[in-house]
């Protein structure tokens, strides 16, 4: 599998099909059409990307998923603090709250989620 990836333009492609799996390649092409202002050829190319990447796969006129949105953006994300802070999460969570105060409900879910992890 190819490195997982996506630009702007193929992230909103890619909702399009998490949105509305499995989805015929007819009604994708009508769809992006409708909402990107794409033509059907820009259509296939791009999907035929991101089926070569390993995201989506298309099978007797359908598109589904290989691997889901959510595990998609947690290998994106755990790609982004590995690179950019050597794989510590405190060194993440430290940069983004110096710019973004967390509320009383994220200090909260963070909590809960450290609790279940501790847990098992």
């Amino acid at each position: 599998m190819s490195e997982l990836q996506m630009g702007a333009v193929e992230a909103r492609f890619a909702d399009l099909i998490w949105d509305n799996e499995p989805i015929a390649t007819t009604e994708l092409v009508r769809r992006s059409e409708a909402l990107l202002s794409w033509k059907k050829t820009t259509a296939y190319t791009v999907l035929k990307r991101l089926c070569g990447k390993g995201i989506f796969r298309t099978q007797d006129g359908q598109v589904t998923s290989l691997i889901s949105r959510e595990e998609f953006y947690a290998r994106q994300s755990h790609r982004f603090v590995e690179d950019t802070f050597q794989g510590s999460l405190p060194a993440f969570l430290a940069a983004f709250t110096s710019q973004k105060p967390l509320t009383t409900e994220e200090v909260a879910q963070l909590r809960r989620m450290i609790d279940q992890y501790e847990e098992g």
